[in-house]
């Protein structure tokens, strides 16, 4: 590790930038605007130093758009199924951006391409999975009638995701250990809560459409 100026610069090795991509790809799967927006303003403030071809997460045009992103859902977030449509829109969202991520990760560190787009469909299915663990869980909390639940697991989602943007980027090996085991336990929660989630979904389109004029 190099040091420039008074901060931290971390030159990751290929095994290093696949734990950044595992764990920034987790806590995209929860909040994708959270993670690209914390990655920006941590690169900002000089608190880490992101993979070079990422460094433009910091821009603050980037950062004014996730942030802007990140208040709409975190509105959305807080409201029983609306949550659910807002995760439902996000399947096609989340996993493809970390992917994207992941790839832009290890872009002009000598990797070979085959192992750029490998990492890419592993970062996607490992935000897939986290995806589908608070999708699940979202689909349980609204069938109750309390919202305190939602308020609760939102809270929840946004600081995990921005501290994996953290530790993924300074301590990459730790965080991917971090990453196996929150996997597991994601993918433990969508068996148990699968039906959970169907309920959701058809509950969703069951809802009347707001009246016409």
């Amino acid at each position: 590790m190099l040091f420039c100026h008074r901060y931290r610069f971390l030159v990751m090795s290929p095994l290093e930038t696949l734990g950044f991509a595992l764990g920034t790809s987790f806590a995209s799967g929860l909040n994708l605007y959270a993670t690209v927006a914390a990655a920006g303003l941590f690169q900002r403030l000089g608190i880490v130093t992101l993979p070079e071809p990422l460094q433009v997460l910091a821009n603050p045009v980037v950062v004014g758009v996730a942030l802007t992103l990140f208040l709409v859902e975190f509105i959305a977030d807080k409201i029983p199924f609306v949550d659910s449509a807002w995760d439902a829109v996000h399947t096609f969202i989340r996993p493809p951006a970390a992917a994207l991520l992941s790839y832009s990760a290890f872009a002009g560190g000598g990797v070979p391409e085959e192992w750029k787009l490998a990492a890419a469909l592993l970062a996607g299915s490992v935000a897939l999975t986290s995806h589908g663990a608070k999708a699940s869980t979202r689909a349980a909390a609204n069938a109750s009638p309390e919202p305190v639940s939602n308020w609760t697991l939102s809270l929840l989602e946004d600081g995990l995701a921005v501290f994996l943007a953290w530790m993924s980027a300074t301590h990459p090996l730790l965080t991917a250990a971090i990453v196996v085991a929150l996997v597991v336990i994601a993918v433990i929660v969508i068996w148990k809560l699968y039906g959970y989630l169907k309920l959701g979904l058809s509950k969703l389109r069951r809802r009347p459409s707001p009246a016409g004029p």
